[in-house]
């Protein structure tokens, strides 16, 4: 019995809005505590809070009036698909008349989200459960495409039946959002009730959310924090120097504390949430578990492909192996450029060698010699948000060719092929220095590329490698090798670095019994919550000795609490149900499954894993109705078709199952096994000939070919025939 484990994945939206501000209208449903409150900086910190005035963090969220909203509410109508919105202006009060089909709602706006280049807004359709309008603002000049509604899903139609519509959970804004976006959020979500009573103490992000509550600094004297703080500016304890000859600044000083880099990671970062609320001044493995650099969230060579923000890409750089934190670059209260055009990357960078033609090959000043437009190349999310890629990779049009990667040679100069942009980088340049060996396997390995386990181990084993990547290879262990010795795991379980071990633990599964229990207990008590949540996972079915009980006790804890707050997802029950079944609570696992398909009807695991669990109770009658019912909800899905199809098999009724297996094939052409099983089934129907004839076809369609290749030789065999044999050899 196979079960779908799945990370429920808080995604950090990186749009914003204003600063909170006297209003009658607003309603504090969701004010936590107004004693925590960013006026007790503003007397002694006035500049500060000029200067956060100006940032992306005040404008995070606002109550909708004429101050804030910056959409165009004259009774202006756009459609999408079918789905139609109305804004207009009632009463003072800006609202939105939403319909689909025969189905309309008028909402009142309650907040804006965003300010730039987007605005959302947020509607509450429950009480306490906020919702994302599916229609934003494009809040550019008009002359870049902007003044405009637009829909957040313009290139699809996104039906009420589709997951990603605006009244589903992954469209919620307490869960999917809130955190980020406001002070001191707690979502407080009642699974039973499937409902928010989520709190915030002031809505955006201001002095809170970095310095925490600074309640009892404000009542020391003012005139000594003043002057503490002068100090402190004018006697830093190092600096970024560049000796006469060096191209690149390098640290003198005392070692840099770069841990308040984890109050940035807690929102620019992909990553599942392990308590409720962001804590200022904590460790981020002590609040996240992270997302690493897998695909399809980024490129095999790194770079950021889906929404994933920041974190996985800056921790490959150079630039954070060398020291470099955000506030190099990004002024801590503006959290805009310290210098315009590349002033930013020259703090550190000759200006003799990197601003010359001569590095850069383009004309003076324009776009081509901005540092960023080719180390920091752009991604455009949510319609109009274009967001720079933070790993400095340099462009490598020869990895593209190779493994169809982007670069910023061809992205800007679209007509011109990668080998141009080979030719002409070699000729300026010379030929591309060799990525790392380690380096080299890593992409070969994300990119679907067999190595043997020896050559995996050694990419995680290379300390000249970023450790993102190090603990990415590990992870991907669990792809690779159905079982791995403690000889090979132990040194990652024990590292230095949290992520190297908590991707070891992750993967500890590999282990044989015993020597799991023994090396991974130890991480029980490990400094971070994530390492320990983790390592409690791995060790739910585990006979532990009696030292460790209590520290499992206390990290299995930890664990409910992580899946709790994540339950308001899919992918959150899935997780609880999964975790139930190991623990041989099998009615407690179906009531996680039914509620996954509760709350997310349009998500196809919760299906698949009660039909699971009613066929290891050989309960054929509720598998047909569960894989039917999921089906019927999500018709495009070529999982449930492909089950089904196996849940015919096992009934020994091949006719009915042969079509499901077809149109999962159809559904998803890149999936060699549905091929495989397809065709299979085609010749136990006694439809050989046909069989072999679809498979000639379908042969050419899948990179993974070597199954469909010995079944094509089996079949001509079976047919004797020579011709159609030779084919499939030269396949």
């Amino acid at each position: 019995m196979k079960y779908m484990l799945l990370f429920s994945v808080a995604f950090s939206c990186m749009c914003s809005v204003f600063s909170i501000h006297a209003n009658e209208k607003l309603q504090y449903a969701f004010q936590k505590d107004a004693a925590k409150s960013n006026q007790q900086c503003i007397a002694c910190h006035q500049q500060s809070q000029h200067d956060w005035q100006e940032s992306d963090h005040a404008k995070a969220m606002a109550v909708a009036d004429n101050s804030s909203v910056l959409g165009d509410f004259s009774n202006i109508e756009v459609e999408h698909y079918g789905q139609k919105a109305v804004f207009f202006i009632k009463e003072d009060l800006y609202h939105v008349t939403i319909s689909y089909n025969d189905i309309t709602h008028t909402y009142p706006i309650k907040y804006t989200f965003g300010h730039f280049p987007l605005q959302q807004y947020l509607i509450e359709t429950e009480l306490g459960k906020l919702q994302v309008v599916p229609f934003a603002w494009d809040s550019r000049a008009k002359s870049d495409g902007g003044q405009r509604w637009y829909h957040n899903y313009s290139e699809e139609k996104v039906s009420p039946t589709d997951r990603l519509h605006w009244r589903q959970p992954l469209q919620n804004w307490n869960g999917m959002c809130a955190d980020c976006h406001s002070d001191g959020l707690v979502r407080k979500y009642n699974p039973a009730q499937n409902s928010f009573s989520s709190q915030f103490d002031n809505i955006n992000v201001g002095c809170l959310s970095c310095h925490g509550d600074m309640a009892a600094h404000s009542n020391t004297n003012a005139n000594k924090a003043k002057l503490d703080d002068i100090i402190a500016r004018q006697n830093p304890t190092g600096k970024w120097l560049r000796s006469l000859g060096e191209k690149t600044a390098h640290w003198q000083g005392e070692k840099r504390d770069n841990t308040v880099m984890d109050g940035c990671f807690a929102c620019h970062s992909l990553r599942t949430p392990l308590t409720d609320g962001i804590m200022a001044k904590t460790a981020f493995l002590d609040q996240f578990t992270p997302q690493l650099l897998l695909t399809p969230n980024y490129h095999v060579d790194g770079q950021i492909k889906e929404e994933v923000f920041v974190y996985g890409s800056f921790l490959q750089s150079k630039m954070y192996a060398a020291g470099v934190n955000c506030l190099d670059c990004h002024d801590k209260h503006t959290t805009k450029l310290k210098f315009e055009g590349n002033g930013t990357c020259l703090q550190c960078h000759s200006n003799e060698v990197y601003a010359e033609k001569s590095h850069h090959q383009h004309k003076e000043n324009s776009a081509g010699a901005q540092c960023v437009n080719c180390h920091m190349p752009t991604n455009r999310y949510m319609g109009v948000d274009d967001r720079r890629d933070h790993s400095f990779k340099i462009p490598r049009p020869d990895l593209s060719q190779q493994y169809n990667t982007p670069n910023a040679c061809v992205s800007c100069h679209s007509d011109k092929s990668n080998q141009w942009a080979v030719e002409r980088l070699s000729a300026w340049h010379g030929k591309p220095q060799d990525l790392l060996v380690s380096k080299q396997r890593l992409i070969k390995l994300l990119n679907g590329q067999a190595l043997s386990l020896e050559e995996h181990l050694s990419i995680i084993s290379d300390e000249k490698l970023d450790v993102i990547s190090r603990a990415t290879a590990i992870q991907l262990l669990a792809y690779t090798t159905n079982s791995l010795k403690i000889t090979q795991l132990s040194k990652f379980l024990t590292h230095t670095e949290p992520l190297i071990r908590l991707s070891a633990v992750m993967v500890a599964t590999l282990l044989p019994t015993a020597e799991k229990a023994k090396h991974v207990s130890p991480l029980l008590q490990d400094k971070y919550r994530a390492i320990r949540v983790a390592s409690a996972r791995s060790l739910v079915t585990s006979d532990l000795s009696s030292e460790y009980q209590t520290l499992f006790a206390q990290a299995f804890k930890e664990l409910i609490q992580a899946n709790h707050i994540n339950s308001w997802r899919g992918e959150g029950q899935i997780n609880q149900g999964v975790l139930a079944i190991e623990m041989n609570n099998i009615a407690q696992a179906e009531k996680s499954f039914k509620k996954a398909i509760q709350i997310e009807p349009y998500f196809e695991a919760g299906y698949i894993n009660l039909a699971d669990i009613y066929r290891a109770q050989q309960k054929p009658y509720l598998v047909a109705s569960v894989l039917a019912s999921g089906i019927k909800n999500n018709p495009s899905s070529a999982v449930l078709h492909y089950a089904y199809g196996l849940h015919f098999v096992r009934q020994k009724k091949l006719d009915k199952a042969v079509s499901y297996f077809e149109k999962a094939m159809i559904k998803m052409p890149n999936n060699s096994q549905y091929a495989y099983t397809y065709i299979l089934t085609l010749d136990s129907l006694g439809q050989s000939e046909k069989a072999l004839e679809q498979l000639k076809i379908l042969l050419m369609n899948y990179r993974d070919k070597a199954q469909l290749k010995e079944l094509g030789l089996y079949l001509s065999q079976k047919l004797r025939l020579r011709s159609e044999y030779d084919w499939f050899m030269e396949q």
